[in-house]
């Protein structure tokens, strides 16, 4: 049996729920599979029409939504609140996405017979790919990461089923999320759900599956991919690991902002954010140093998600043990309450301890590095791995242009005076990197992150009455598309 737990006491709470076993594994992708193919022949519009009820039953049940997540993740009122109007907004974008249409990169190519050689009509678009995508939910959002989270909303967007492994962290609100986004589908068979570690595993290996989405740590992702590895047949994975995203302090930067700023994006969620700033360069100034103490010592820690999670806090901390501490927050109250930290070095002695000194410790830790000149700090920042994010704080754009190149080769999203934590879900939103950020160069937030569950097929001299309607010349749909070389808008 599988039981939630109250990170603020230990204790179960909610009901308990069976694991779901291979034969049960089987039959939900089964019902997936057959519910796809009536989902992949509904209009565009009347998907659109779909994910906007879900976002509207999402919404109707926010007052028991987030309470219910609470028990399970003590997150909080507000935050939870939030992260339902995320998950919303996510299915709510995505119906925009589809009546759009451009993600479809619907191309035309009439024949030249006058080429050399003689080019044949041509015409491709995108399609939903047959079959399910199986989809890890994350344990530090419950709503935006998990069930109905952004890889379930864009995947259904596709064109696509969606069997979801719950995450053990908060396996009664999974299942609750399950049922009012079932309910407000066309065909509730398109949203599965399996519980269990085992469960997860006979998802991956089962032979509908065609894609894997999954949010989580850098060894959980690995343990995937060998069990995709394994199959026959192989499908695409599509993970957002491990991330340190590096903070860049340029000497023009405000001492005031950026020590508050960091503390606060550091503390965020208990420190439970992949976008967490986890290391961060400043040059050597006592002033800088003095105010980062006193903003990190202000601050307060709290329970985490789970003990497994307090307990991999915990052992990154002795691995960053070895570092002087710099400051420490108030302890957190609950029964998998901790502390933050902030450790020191200099940029000397931090490059001497890569890489394994700028691995990710999930949670509220950070180590500042200490620099002398800005010339200093490429050689260091080649040597890192990839993230998600890299911030520079300056109020000089000049001082940035040693380090503007580099940082755009390790991260997926490069922010100017802000901090990363926060991920706005919009058109132009990236959010990936390189490894071990994610195993691909697709963004798992934001409307391009629908390019992931779709593939595309062309057509050669295909007759016109055989053709999508998105390929016809009379366009009916109203898409845009490239039409011998130009785009074309809908």
């Amino acid at each position: 049996m599988i039981y939630g737990y109250d990170p603020r006491t230990g204790e179960t709470v909610g009901s308990a729920l069976p694991e779901t076993d291979s034969a049960g594994v089987d039959l939900i992708v089964s019902a997936a599979v057959a519910a796809g193919a009536a989902w992949r022949a509904t209009p565009a519009d009347e998907r659109a029409e779909a994910l906007e009820a879900v976002a509207d039953a999402l919404t109707a049940h926010v007052d028991e939504l987030w309470q219910l997540a609470d028990q399970e993740t003590a997150l909080g009122e507000g935050r939870l609140r939030g992260e339902v109007a995320r998950a919303a907004g996510q299915f709510r974008l995505f119906a925009q996405v589809v009546r759009d249409g451009g993600y479809l990169e619907a191309v035309i190519d009439h024949a030249d017979p006058a080429l050399t050689p003689p080019r044949p009509d041509v015409r491709r678009m995108n399609h939903p790919l047959t079959g399910v995508v199986a989809v890890f939910a994350a344990s530090n959002f419950p709503f935006a990461f998990s069930v109905a989270g952004g890889d379930t909303a864009s995947a259904l967007a596709a064109g696509c089923a969606v069997v979801v492994k719950a995450h053990p962290g908060h396996p009664n609100t999974s299942e609750r999320v399950a049922k009012i986004v079932r309910n407000a589908l066309p065909y509730p068979d398109l949203l599965g759900l399996v519980q269990g570690m085992q469960a997860g595993a006979d998802l991956v290996r089962h032979p509908r599956v065609v894609a894997a989405g999954f949010t989580g740590s850098v060894a959980g992702g690995k343990a995937i991919q060998k069990l995709i590895d394994e199959r026959e047949t192989p499908i695409p994975f599509y993970g957002e690991l491990g991330s340190v995203n590096p903070v860049v302090v340029l000497p023009s930067a405000k001492v005031g902002e950026v020590a508050s700023g960091f503390a606060a994006s550091l503390t965020l969620g208990v420190g439970q954010f992949c976008t967490n700033p986890g290391l961060v360069f400043v040059p050597e100034d006592d002033e800088l140093r003095k105010a980062l103490v006193a903003a990190v010592e202000a601050t307060g820690g709290g329970p985490m998600l789970a003990e497994r999670i307090r307990d991999g806090y915990l052992g990154g901390l002795g691995r960053l043990g070895e570092l002087p501490l710099l400051a420490e927050g108030k302890p957190g109250e609950g029964a998998w309450a901790v502390a933050p930290k902030v450790f020191a070095t200099d940029l000397e002695s931090f490059g001497e301890r890569l890489p394994g000194i700028a691995e990710e410790c999930f949670g509220p830790a950070a180590v500042v590095v200490t620099y002398r000149e800005i010339a200093e700090l490429r050689r260091v920042l080649e040597r890192l791995e990839g993230s998600l994010t890299a911030t520079v704080h300056g109020g000089d754009p000049d001082e940035a242009e040693e380090i503007v190149e580099v940082l755009g080769r390790k991260a997926g999203r490069l922010i100017w005076n802000g901090w990363p934590t926060g991920v706005a879900v919009c058109w132009a939103m990236h959010h990936g990197g390189p490894w071990p950020a994610s195993t691909s160069a697709y963004t798992s937030v934001g409307a391009t992150a629908i390019g992931r569950w779709v593939a595309p097929v062309a057509y050669q001299d295909w007759p016109e009455g055989l053709l999508p309607d998105e390929l016809k010349d009379a366009n009916p749909l109203g898409i845009p598309r490239r039409v011998d070389g130009r785009l074309q808008a809908g």
